[in-house]
Protein backbone atom coordinates (compact mmCIF):
# COMPACT_ATOMS: atom_id res chain seq x y z
CA UNK A 1 0.00 0.00 0.00
CA UNK A 2 3.00 2.36 0.39
CA UNK A 3 3.18 3.00 -3.37
CA UNK A 4 -0.41 4.22 -3.52
CA UNK A 5 -0.71 7.83 -4.72
CA UNK A 6 -2.13 10.32 -2.24
CA UNK A 7 -5.79 9.48 -1.71
CA UNK A 8 -8.16 12.37 -2.43
CA UNK A 9 -11.18 12.61 -0.13
CA UNK A 10 -14.33 14.10 -1.68
CA UNK A 11 -17.04 14.50 0.97
CA UNK A 12 -20.47 14.46 -0.74
CA UNK A 13 -22.78 14.22 2.28
CA UNK A 14 -24.25 17.70 1.95
CA UNK A 15 -25.44 16.83 -1.54
CA UNK A 16 -25.73 13.10 -2.15
CA UNK A 17 -26.18 12.42 1.53
CA UNK A 18 -29.04 14.82 2.11
CA UNK A 19 -30.89 14.68 -1.22
CA UNK A 20 -32.96 11.65 -0.18
CA UNK A 21 -34.08 13.20 3.11
CA UNK A 22 -37.66 14.44 3.02
CA UNK A 23 -37.25 16.74 6.03
CA UNK A 24 -35.37 19.77 4.75
CA UNK A 25 -32.32 20.57 6.87
CA UNK A 26 -32.09 24.27 7.84
CA UNK A 27 -29.46 26.21 5.92
CA UNK A 28 -27.74 27.17 9.17
CA UNK A 29 -27.30 23.49 10.10
CA UNK A 30 -25.89 22.62 6.68
CA UNK A 31 -23.53 25.57 6.93
CA UNK A 32 -22.34 24.45 10.37
CA UNK A 33 -21.66 20.91 9.12
CA UNK A 34 -19.75 22.24 6.13
CA UNK A 35 -17.64 24.63 8.20
CA UNK A 36 -16.68 21.73 10.46
CA UNK A 37 -15.83 19.59 7.43
CA UNK A 38 -13.62 22.38 6.09
CA UNK A 39 -11.31 21.62 9.01
CA UNK A 40 -11.42 17.83 8.70
CA UNK A 41 -8.74 17.38 6.07
CA UNK A 42 -11.20 16.51 3.30
CA UNK A 43 -9.82 17.71 -0.04
CA UNK A 44 -13.16 18.48 -1.63
CA UNK A 45 -16.59 19.13 -0.14
CA UNK A 46 -19.72 18.94 -2.28
CA UNK A 47 -21.99 21.69 -0.98
CA UNK A 48 -25.10 20.94 -3.02
CA UNK A 49 -26.74 20.54 -6.42
CA UNK A 50 -28.15 23.09 -8.83
CA UNK A 51 -31.37 21.26 -9.58
CA UNK A 52 -35.02 22.30 -9.68
CA UNK A 53 -36.15 23.03 -6.09
CA UNK A 54 -39.51 21.34 -6.65
CA UNK A 55 -37.84 18.08 -7.69
CA UNK A 56 -35.23 18.09 -4.90
CA UNK A 57 -36.37 20.57 -2.21
CA UNK A 58 -33.36 19.73 -0.04
CA UNK A 59 -31.11 21.46 -2.58
CA UNK A 60 -33.11 24.70 -2.82
CA UNK A 61 -30.58 26.64 -0.72
CA UNK A 62 -27.45 25.52 -2.60
CA UNK A 63 -26.80 28.99 -4.07
CA UNK A 64 -27.11 30.64 -0.65
CA UNK A 65 -24.81 28.07 0.96
CA UNK A 66 -22.09 28.73 -1.60
CA UNK A 67 -22.38 32.47 -1.10
CA UNK A 68 -22.01 32.09 2.67
CA UNK A 69 -19.14 29.61 2.51
CA UNK A 70 -17.06 31.43 -0.10
CA UNK A 71 -17.44 34.87 1.48
CA UNK A 72 -14.77 34.24 4.14
CA UNK A 73 -13.25 30.91 3.13
CA UNK A 74 -9.73 30.21 4.41
CA UNK A 75 -9.60 26.41 4.13
CA UNK A 76 -7.69 24.89 1.18
CA UNK A 77 -10.54 22.40 0.66
CA UNK A 78 -12.26 22.83 -2.71
CA UNK A 79 -16.02 23.46 -2.69
CA UNK A 80 -17.77 21.47 -5.41
CA UNK A 81 -21.31 21.59 -6.76
CA UNK A 82 -23.33 19.28 -8.99
CA UNK A 83 -24.93 20.64 -12.16
CA UNK A 84 -26.88 18.66 -14.75
CA UNK A 85 -27.42 21.33 -17.40
CA UNK A 86 -26.51 24.82 -18.58
CA UNK A 87 -28.88 26.52 -16.13
CA UNK A 88 -27.17 24.75 -13.25
CA UNK A 89 -23.80 25.88 -14.56
CA UNK A 90 -25.03 29.47 -14.80
CA UNK A 91 -26.24 29.40 -11.20
CA UNK A 92 -23.00 27.86 -9.99
CA UNK A 93 -20.85 30.45 -11.74
CA UNK A 94 -22.88 33.20 -10.08
CA UNK A 95 -22.38 31.94 -6.51
CA UNK A 96 -18.76 30.85 -6.35
CA UNK A 97 -18.53 27.12 -7.14
CA UNK A 98 -14.86 26.09 -7.26
CA UNK A 99 -15.27 22.66 -8.90
CA UNK A 100 -18.19 21.73 -11.11
CA UNK A 101 -19.30 18.09 -11.05
CA UNK A 102 -21.18 17.43 -14.27
CA UNK A 103 -22.52 14.01 -15.20
CA UNK A 104 -24.61 11.98 -17.60
CA UNK A 105 -25.99 8.49 -17.08
CA UNK A 106 -25.04 5.42 -19.12
CA UNK A 107 -28.55 4.12 -18.42
CA UNK A 108 -31.18 5.52 -20.77
CA UNK A 109 -33.96 5.00 -18.21
CA UNK A 110 -32.06 6.58 -15.33
CA UNK A 111 -30.99 9.46 -17.57
CA UNK A 112 -34.58 10.30 -18.49
CA UNK A 113 -35.77 10.07 -14.89
CA UNK A 114 -32.88 12.16 -13.62
CA UNK A 115 -32.59 14.82 -16.36
CA UNK A 116 -35.54 14.40 -18.72
CA UNK A 117 -33.06 13.62 -21.51
CA UNK A 118 -31.67 10.48 -23.10
CA UNK A 119 -28.04 9.49 -22.59
CA UNK A 120 -26.70 10.89 -25.87
CA UNK A 121 -28.32 14.31 -25.48
CA UNK A 122 -27.41 14.57 -21.79
CA UNK A 123 -23.77 13.67 -22.48
CA UNK A 124 -23.40 16.26 -25.24
CA UNK A 125 -24.95 18.98 -23.08
CA UNK A 126 -22.71 18.02 -20.17
CA UNK A 127 -19.64 18.23 -22.41
CA UNK A 128 -20.72 21.68 -23.57
CA UNK A 129 -21.30 22.85 -20.00
CA UNK A 130 -17.98 21.37 -18.83
CA UNK A 131 -16.06 23.18 -21.56
CA UNK A 132 -17.84 26.41 -20.66
CA UNK A 133 -16.94 25.95 -16.98
CA UNK A 134 -13.31 25.29 -17.85
CA UNK A 135 -13.27 28.36 -20.11
CA UNK A 136 -14.51 30.37 -17.10
CA UNK A 137 -11.46 29.21 -15.15
CA UNK A 138 -13.26 26.63 -13.02
CA UNK A 139 -12.13 23.12 -12.15
CA UNK A 140 -14.31 20.46 -13.73
CA UNK A 141 -15.08 16.80 -13.10
CA UNK A 142 -17.32 14.86 -15.48
CA UNK A 143 -18.93 11.58 -14.57
CA UNK A 144 -20.59 8.52 -16.02
CA UNK A 145 -23.54 7.71 -13.77
CA UNK A 146 -24.95 4.16 -13.56
CA UNK A 147 -21.59 3.01 -14.89
CA UNK A 148 -21.76 -0.39 -13.21
CA UNK A 149 -25.44 -1.26 -13.68
CA UNK A 150 -28.95 0.15 -13.42
CA UNK A 151 -31.84 -0.71 -11.12
CA UNK A 152 -34.26 -0.33 -14.04
CA UNK A 153 -32.27 -1.83 -16.92
CA UNK A 154 -29.92 -4.24 -15.16
CA UNK A 155 -26.40 -4.59 -16.58
CA UNK A 156 -25.03 -1.61 -18.49
CA UNK A 157 -22.71 -2.56 -21.38
CA UNK A 158 -19.15 -1.64 -20.49
CA UNK A 159 -18.50 -0.45 -24.04
CA UNK A 160 -21.26 2.15 -23.59
CA UNK A 161 -19.47 3.46 -20.52
CA UNK A 162 -16.14 3.50 -22.33
CA UNK A 163 -17.68 5.35 -25.28
CA UNK A 164 -18.84 8.07 -22.89
CA UNK A 165 -15.33 8.23 -21.42
CA UNK A 166 -13.91 8.49 -24.94
CA UNK A 167 -16.25 11.40 -25.69
CA UNK A 168 -15.08 13.19 -22.53
CA UNK A 169 -11.43 12.61 -23.44
CA UNK A 170 -11.97 13.85 -27.00
CA UNK A 171 -13.41 17.05 -25.51
CA UNK A 172 -10.24 17.51 -23.44
CA UNK A 173 -11.90 16.49 -20.17
CA UNK A 174 -9.59 14.24 -18.14
CA UNK A 175 -10.99 14.39 -14.60
CA UNK A 176 -13.57 11.61 -14.89
CA UNK A 177 -15.63 9.80 -12.27
CA UNK A 178 -17.45 6.49 -12.64
CA UNK A 179 -20.49 6.43 -10.38
CA UNK A 180 -22.23 3.28 -9.16
CA UNK A 181 -25.59 5.00 -8.86
CA UNK A 182 -27.59 1.79 -8.35
CA UNK A 183 -24.99 0.07 -6.17
CA UNK A 184 -24.64 -2.88 -8.58
CA UNK A 185 -20.83 -2.85 -8.80
CA UNK A 186 -18.68 -5.72 -7.57
CA UNK A 187 -14.90 -5.74 -7.08
CA UNK A 188 -13.85 -7.75 -10.15
CA UNK A 189 -16.03 -5.54 -12.36
CA UNK A 190 -14.60 -2.40 -10.77
CA UNK A 191 -11.01 -3.43 -11.43
CA UNK A 192 -11.84 -4.50 -14.99
CA UNK A 193 -13.70 -1.33 -15.95
CA UNK A 194 -11.23 1.10 -14.40
CA UNK A 195 -8.42 -0.89 -16.01
CA UNK A 196 -10.09 -0.36 -19.39
CA UNK A 197 -10.47 3.36 -18.67
CA UNK A 198 -6.80 3.75 -17.80
CA UNK A 199 -5.87 1.97 -21.03
CA UNK A 200 -7.69 4.71 -22.92
CA UNK A 201 -5.47 7.33 -21.26
CA UNK A 202 -2.99 6.41 -18.50
CA UNK A 203 -2.81 10.08 -17.44
CA UNK A 204 -6.53 10.35 -16.75
CA UNK A 205 -7.61 11.56 -13.30
CA UNK A 206 -10.07 8.91 -12.19
CA UNK A 207 -12.58 9.26 -9.37
CA UNK A 208 -15.17 6.80 -8.11
CA UNK A 209 -18.50 6.97 -6.31
CA UNK A 210 -19.99 3.80 -4.85
CA UNK A 211 -23.36 3.24 -3.20
CA UNK A 212 -23.64 0.54 -0.57
CA UNK A 213 -26.96 -0.92 -1.76
CA UNK A 214 -25.74 -4.53 -1.55
CA UNK A 215 -23.03 -4.08 1.08
CA UNK A 216 -20.14 -3.98 -1.41
CA UNK A 217 -19.26 -0.31 -1.22
CA UNK A 218 -16.03 -0.56 0.79
CA UNK A 219 -14.86 -3.64 -1.15
CA UNK A 220 -15.43 -1.73 -4.38
CA UNK A 221 -13.48 1.27 -3.11
CA UNK A 222 -10.44 -0.88 -2.42
CA UNK A 223 -10.83 -2.59 -5.79
CA UNK A 224 -10.79 0.83 -7.42
CA UNK A 225 -7.69 1.72 -5.41
CA UNK A 226 -5.95 -1.43 -6.69
CA UNK A 227 -6.84 -0.36 -10.24
CA UNK A 228 -5.13 3.01 -9.71
CA UNK A 229 -8.01 5.28 -8.74
CA UNK A 230 -6.96 8.00 -6.30
CA UNK A 231 -10.11 10.10 -5.74
CA UNK A 232 -13.04 8.79 -3.69
CA UNK A 233 -16.49 10.26 -3.08
CA UNK A 234 -18.04 9.31 0.26
CA UNK A 235 -20.70 10.70 2.58
CA UNK A 236 -20.75 11.48 6.29
CA UNK A 237 -22.45 8.73 8.30
CA UNK A 238 -23.05 6.74 5.09
CA UNK A 239 -26.10 8.87 4.32
CA UNK A 240 -27.49 9.18 0.82
CA UNK A 241 -28.90 7.71 -2.34
CA UNK A 242 -30.18 8.86 -5.71
CA UNK A 243 -33.92 9.68 -5.61
CA UNK A 244 -34.20 8.78 -9.31
CA UNK A 245 -32.88 5.22 -9.14
CA UNK A 246 -35.00 2.14 -8.40
CA UNK A 247 -33.49 1.10 -5.04
CA UNK A 248 -31.82 4.00 -3.27
CA UNK A 249 -29.17 3.33 -0.65
CA UNK A 250 -26.46 5.25 1.11
CA UNK A 251 -22.83 5.85 0.27
CA UNK A 252 -19.76 4.46 1.96
CA UNK A 253 -19.37 6.49 5.15
CA UNK A 254 -16.50 8.98 4.98
CA UNK A 255 -15.41 8.26 8.54
CA UNK A 256 -15.44 4.49 7.85
CA UNK A 257 -13.26 4.99 4.77
CA UNK A 258 -10.81 7.29 6.53
CA UNK A 259 -10.64 4.84 9.44
CA UNK A 260 -9.77 2.01 7.02
CA UNK A 261 -7.17 4.17 5.28
CA UNK A 262 -5.50 5.13 8.53
CA UNK A 263 -5.25 1.48 9.55
CA UNK A 264 -3.26 1.07 6.31
CA UNK A 265 -1.05 4.02 7.18
CA UNK A 266 -2.73 6.37 4.70
CA UNK A 267 -4.25 9.85 5.15
CA UNK A 268 -3.06 10.18 8.74
CA UNK A 269 -3.54 13.94 8.22
CA UNK A 270 -7.32 13.59 8.07
CA UNK A 271 -9.06 14.40 11.36
CA UNK A 272 -11.05 11.23 12.00
CA UNK A 273 -12.50 12.47 15.27
CA UNK A 274 -13.80 15.55 13.46
CA UNK A 275 -15.50 13.36 10.85
CA UNK A 276 -16.97 11.13 13.54
CA UNK A 277 -18.29 14.22 15.30
CA UNK A 278 -20.10 15.38 12.18
CA UNK A 279 -21.60 11.92 11.64
CA UNK A 280 -22.84 11.83 15.23
CA UNK A 281 -24.40 15.26 14.87
CA UNK A 282 -26.11 14.19 11.64
CA UNK A 283 -27.53 11.10 13.40
CA UNK A 284 -28.71 13.26 16.31
CA UNK A 285 -30.33 15.76 13.94
CA UNK A 286 -32.36 13.08 12.18
CA UNK A 287 -32.99 11.11 15.36
CA UNK A 288 -32.06 7.71 13.97
CA UNK A 289 -29.13 5.40 13.40
CA UNK A 290 -27.15 6.08 10.24
CA UNK A 291 -25.65 3.39 7.97
CA UNK A 292 -22.07 4.19 9.04
CA UNK A 293 -20.24 2.11 11.63
CA UNK A 294 -17.26 3.96 13.09
CA UNK A 295 -19.30 6.89 14.39
CA UNK A 296 -21.05 4.35 16.67
CA UNK A 297 -18.09 2.14 17.62
CA UNK A 298 -15.23 4.63 17.67
CA UNK A 299 -11.93 3.92 15.95
CA UNK A 300 -9.52 1.03 16.45
CA UNK A 301 -6.41 2.39 18.14
CA UNK A 302 -3.15 1.03 16.72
Amino acid sequence: MNTTPRIILHEVGLRDGLQMEKAVVPTEKKEAWCRTLLGSGADLIQVGAFVHPEKVPQMADTDELFRRLTADKKSPAVLSGLALNEKGLERGLACGVELFCLGASASETHSRKNTGMGTAEAAQRIIGAAKAAAAAGKKVQVSVQSAFGCGFEGPVPEERVLNMVRAYLQAGLRNISLADTAGHAHPAQVERLFGAVFRLDPAIECACHFHNTYGLGMANIFAAMRAGVASFETSFAGLGGCPFTKVAAGNVATEDFVHALQLEGLRKDADLECLIGVARDVAAHFGRDMPGFVYKTGQIRV
